[in-house]
């Protein structure tokens, strides 16, 4: 693009959003404990940008009790509207923008009203993700009774700064580009941003506004956080996934919500979902199933499925209807108003894929189950003559095993963009997120009878994956002020869980072992990841380097960068393999070709002297070496490079995942890899 400096003129996408036990099991199953006084002096100086729907600033969440006075550095303000005063910023809220940009001249995107006028959360996203990152500690939180107990984020007295720039319809492009230049000039310490572009139109980096506003937050030293989407469990669904975004998948924590169904013939089946029926244990009510209620001329398969104008209203009113999941086009929330809609007592959901993620459906009674239930279910409506059943209201499982498993919805790699980047980089909690919440109650039947609209609330997504980072990176920063994004980074991805409070490798909701496509190189470890040993430095050249080796011309990089940067003479995809990144991915490794060997250097940011060793896991028939498999640290040397070599001849087609370890006795830095035999 010629002209003044503008790297891609792209039309403006719009981008959609990634919709508290989390902290205690992050530590306590999984780490090792912390003192409560650690963590509250040490991060009260970061501050910590939540691009997102806004914020609801009464929350008790964002009170700042207790909290020092605002960093001399801020330079943020606190915009004011109809119904947002500066008096709603504290010490702890201590920024509030809101942004109403038209779309890019000459797009061909209608204007999306990006926000009405007022950094105030209408959505109710923005401010559960702001409170899973830095939320104070609230006691007796609960939504409506359930998940009760001290709420918090993960870095309780960092302080937060809310930009809005989404609202129900979606978030513009070239607002969050633009909101995110302003925190940088703000003075923020970590971004996080739970949205991304759809899976289905991923741009390449230079035309996707947040990989654009995130390398300019890298490039003045303020990391990037993002969600990796909501498109799993399919392949190549990763959004977010430029090097230097900090790009977060999704699991479980170890508490479940479950409601009960009782049949007629006395049998329980546990299902998932939120549910806060009135219905009771003593009284039954007829169960149907929807495809033999189909309304006239509908499809059998359409009733099975509940989709609108399906079924038979006056077949289903007073009843339980059970619905089929073969086709996710009707979401649950749609199925769900079907039945409503023709005065049903409740609906059961037969689906395989969701039941990881509970389904809020307020007061309705709802609840869902895995295939092998539904079939017994089923068989039981088929052979008798009046079935009944009930549906309890929703009670919450502690002790939750397995867990952390991955998401059903979390979006798994490879990137489509470059398979030499391992994406997405980690995991952390991301369903039956308790969080804060805006207390509005548009939807009839979402507050249960005799209750005020609940300060909290359940949700699930990469959305609320994202911020667990943010928080976990601000406390990392507040105790390692000069380190770098790429070392609190790198902290976070070397020190990473692999394994299940069962003590077991990682699983994914099908059972499997998880590999690192839907993982990363784990699920986080906050505690760990305050002393690595060592780090991999991730420099803006290597960035600069990936940008010519990905195939931009040398003219767009130094005018993305505004740098004189030279591209390397052989630039060519494959190389992306060797920029400095915790983790490694070989797009394609040929079995008649000799090794492919890469490099990497890490910093040493444990005791001066160590001496670490090499230990190798690798898949039969993949052939891993690392030259030198010692590196030892002293005064005077404080980084070394080492070379990993791949040999496929006898490797099976396909991917190959391992990992290389470096152990000194005190440290573990854990490093994965991926390489494509072919």
């Amino acid at each position: 693009t010629g002209g003044d400096g503008v790297v891609s003129v792209f039309p403006d996408p719009v981008l959609e959003l990634h919709t508290t036990r989390s902290w205690d099991f992050l530590e306590s199953d999984l780490g090792m404990k912390l003192s409560k006084t650690l963590i509250q002096h040490s991060s009260s100086d970061t501050i910590i940008a939540v691009i997102d729907t806004g914020i609801w600033p009464e929350s008790p969440s964002f009170r700042d009790e207790g909290i020092g006075e605002i960093p001399a550095r801020w330079k943020g303000v606190c915009m004011e509207s109809h119904d947002f005063k500066k008096s709603n910023c504290n010490r702890k809220l201590i920024g509030a923008r809101y942004y109403n940009i038209q779309a890019a001249p000459g797009s061909n995107q209608t204007h999306i009203e990006a926000t009405k006028d007022s950094p105030r959360d209408s959505v109710g996203h923005g401010t559960h993700t702001a409170s899973i990152a830095a939320g104070v500690y609230v006691n007796n939180a609960s939504y409506y009774g359930l998940a009760p107990g001290t709420a918090r984020g993960g870095s309780p007295s960092a302080r937060i700064a809310a930009y809005r720039t989404c609202s129900e319809e979606g978030c513009s492009g070239a607002t969050i580009l633009k909101a995110i230049d302003d925190a940088v000039n703000d003075g923020v310490d970590v971004i996080s941003i739970s949205i991304g572009l759809s899976s289905l139109f991923q741009a390449d980096f230079l035309s996707d506004p947040i990989a654009i506003g995130a390398f300019h937050a890298e490039q003045m030293g303020v990391m990037v956080v993002c969600s990796a989407g909501n498109d799993g469990p399919d392949p190549f669904t990763v959004v977010n996934s430029a090097p230097w975004i900090f790009t977060i998948a999704a699991s479980n924590i170890d508490r479940n919500f479950q409601s009960t169904i009782v049949l007629g013939n006395g049998k329980y089946f546990q299902g998932s979902g939120i549910n806060f029926s009135n219905l009771t244990h003593s009284k039954m009510h007829s169960l149907v199933f929807a495809e033999q209620v189909a309304a006239k001329f509908a499809p059998a398969s359409e009733a099975r499925n509940c989709y609108p104008g399906s079924l038979d209203y006056s077949k289903i009113a007073g009843n339980i209807v059970v619905c089929a999941n073969d086709d996710p086009t009707v979401s649950r929330r749609i199925k769900k108003l079907v039945v409503q809609d023709g005065r049903a007592l409740g609906l059961i959901l037969i689906d395989e894929d969701n039941k990881d993620v509970p389904f809020d459906a307020g007061v309705f009674p709802f609840t869902e189950v895995g295939n092998l239930e539904g079939h017994q279910i089923l068989q039981y409506i088929n052979s008798t003559k009046n079935p009944t059943a009930t549906i309890l209201p929703t009670a919450e499982v502690a002790r939750y095993k397995p867990s952390p498993i991955v998401a059903s919805f979390s979006s798994r790699g490879p990137s489509s963009l470059t398979e030499n980047i391992l994406k997405p980089d980690i995991m952390a909690p991301g369903i039956g997120i308790l969080a804060a919440m805006i207390p509005k109650s548009t939807e009839p039947g979402s507050v249960p009878i005799g209750k005020k609209p609940s300060l909290f609330g359940i949700k699930s997504g990469t959305s609320m994956a994202c911020p667990h980072v943010t928080g976990a990176a601000a406390f990392i920063k507040s105790v390692h002020q000069n380190w770098t994004p790429s070392m609190v980074k790198s902290a976070l991805m070397t020190t990473a869980t692999n394994y299940n409070n069962l003590r077991k490798p990682l699983t994914n909701s099908s059972n499997y072992i998880a590999d690192p496509h839907e993982i990363g190189v784990g699920e986080i470890n906050p505690l760990r990841a305050l002393h690595p040993g060592l780090v991999f430095e991730t420099t803006m050249e290597d960035y600069l380097r990936f940008l010519c080796y990905f195939g931009y011309s040398q003219n767009k990089v130094r005018s993305m960068s505004k740098t004189n940067f030279n591209c390397p003479k052989n630039s060519s995809e494959d190389l992306v393999s060797n920029i400095n990144y915790p983790s490694v991915s070989i797009s394609t490794l040929k079995r008649q070709q000799k090794p492919k060997v890469i490099t990497r250097t890490v910093t040493n940011v444990g005791s001066l002297n160590a001496t670490y060793t090499a230990k190798v896991r690798s898949p039969e028939g993949l052939v891993v070496k690392v030259i030198p498999n010692k590196l030892v640290f002293s005064e005077g040397v404080q980084r070394i490079t080492y070379k990993i070599s791949f040999y496929g001849k006898e490797a099976n087609g396909g991917y190959n995942f391992g990992s290389l370890t470096w152990l000194d006795g005190h440290h573990y830095v854990h490093t994965v890899f991926a390489v494509k035999v072919e």
